[in-house]
């Protein structure tokens, strides 16, 4: 199918939400949206990756504050908790999502699943730019726009602000326990990633975290009822 994109309102930002894929079942617990949350100076791809075909409800896929076809804020000012509300608005608009997050957008995932825990089917966290963020390691290296864009973003101040957010391993952790807690399922976070910053590390050392490649990861949510607790 074409892309389609719809504008959603965060404040006074416009945020693009684009749909990839239509739901291609019959509606039950399985076909929730799956949500791509792209990494730092990304965009949301052109159209549905290969990698999400077995997903049987619709494909989403969300440009950050900033990013791709959204707006971009005067002077910066960007946080985490920036990004989370643009998620926040999508489910606002779209109900319970499953969420697969690159990069930066797997931090995010992670901090909203466990904010959002009603709401939030499952995460996947999977490598792309911006994973590291800041603390002892060096910034996320700039990158340009990828597919379309309209040649505003990525905004520069996004690039810097959010390439040196600190991502404590504590504190990552502290989001990790509320999706734990609070989840219907039993293994609400699955480490997709490669690369791992020493948050990350700490969060795929918990024994209630799964570790799978990518597909897979994907498809052990396609039937959450039987990871229920």
């Amino acid at each position: 199918m074409t892309r389609r994109t719809e504008f959603l309102a965060n404040g006074t930002m416009r945020l693009a939400l684009h749909t990839l894929a239509d739901s291609s079942g019959a509606s039950d617990d399985s076909t929730h949206p799956l949500l791509l949350l792209h990494g730092l100076g990304e965009q949301s791809p052109a159209s549905r990756p290969a990698w999400t075909d077995a997903w049987p409800g619709a494909v989403l896929a969300l440009d950050f504050t900033g990013h791709g076809e959204s707006d971009v804020p005067l002077g910066g000012g960007y946080m985490p908790e920036t990004l989370m509300a643009d998620v926040d608005a999508v489910i606002a608009e779209h109900g319970p999502v499953t969420i697969v997050g690159r990069g930066l957008g797997a931090w995010i995932a992670l901090l909203i699943s466990g904010a959002r825990t009603a709401s939030v089917r499952g995460v996947v966290l999977a490598d792309g730019s911006g994973l590291f963020g800041g603390g002892p390691h060096p910034p996320s290296p700039y990158v340009t726009v990828l597919g379309p864009g309209d040649g505003r973003t990525p905004d520069p101040y996004a690039l810097i602000e959010l390439s040196r957010d600190v991502r404590p391993p504590d504190y990552a952790l502290d989001y990790l326990r509320f999706a734990l807690e609070e989840s219907e399922l039993e293994t609400p976070v699955v480490v997709a990633a490669r690369i791992r910053p020493d948050w990350l590390v700490a969060i795929a050392a918990d024994v209630s975290v799964a570790e799978a490649p990518l597909v897979e990861a994907i498809g052990s949510f396609i039937n959450p009822q039987l990871a229920s607790r």
